[in-house]
């Protein structure tokens, strides 16, 4: 059948095969794999985060502001 080359059909995995019993992670006491089971050869990596980019400045001025000290002053005298 074409594009099966490479697999590996139904092959009966093992405890001994797995990524956490081969790195002494494993603190069950299975004969048969359990369903964390991992193949030893996985990437178990976190995926790379993204890049904090801080953006530039938009506006030098706040569209707002309060009135100074002396602009209310001057409303209220």
């Amino acid at each position: 059948m074409p594009g099966t080359q490479g697999r590996q059909g139904n092959r009966k995995v093992s405890c001994e095969e797995c990524y956490f019993r081969r790195n002494l992670l494993c603190a069950l006491q299975e004969t048969e794999p359990c369903a964390t089971f991992r193949p030893d050869h996985a990437q178990l990596k976190p995926p790379q985060q993204l890049r904090l980019v801080f953006r530039q400045e938009r506006a030098t001025r706040a569209a707002w502001a309060f009135p100074s000290a002396q602009e209310q002053a001057a409303l209220h005298a």
